[in-house]
């Protein structure tokens, strides 16, 4: 492998990797409509533990990913997709990463929750495209 760079960082902040996963888990948790309890007593461990895994206070083992993965029906690298290159050296510099605060806005969750409690997939459809359509609309508005 190539020539890696020590990054210096508290050893009281999550790994950005970590909370990175644990989002993950947290979005595949709720699109499946599992509760932290739920998912915890799958995996034989407590709604605590979970908890710190979602948020990345606690790093979650290979064998516990695994089971975890079996559990929200995903493959193992579920959990990594998307994650963007050099988002670690960013996060450790300070800068915020677009891709971490989006799992831990509640309003976020909230949203996801309800779309996909809505049972009817053509109102889903109905209601993605409404959402994109406001997005846009708000962008396009949008002083620059």
């Amino acid at each position: 492998m190539g020539d890696t760079v020590a990054i210096s960082r508290k050893d009281n902040e999550p790994h950005p990797i970590d909370v990175y996963v644990g989002g993950r888990m947290r979005l595949r948790r709720i699109q499946l409509g599992l509760s932290q309890g739920a998912l915890a007593s799958k995996i034989g461990v407590s709604f605590q533990a979970v908890q710190k895994y979602e948020s990345g206070d606690i790093r979650i083992s290979a064998s516990r990913l695994y089971d975890v993965a079996q559990v929200l029906d995903v493959s193992p690298g579920f959990f990594f997709e998307g994650y963007p290159d050099g988002m670690v050296a960013k996060n450790l510099a300070g800068e915020a990463s677009p891709g971490n605060e989006t799992f831990d806005r509640r309003e976020i969750m909230s949203l996801i929750r309800g779309y996909y409690g809505i049972k009817d997939p053509h109102l889903q459809a109905d209601v993605l495209r409404l959402i994109s359509k406001l997005g846009s609309r708000s962008a396009e508005q949008a002083p620059t």
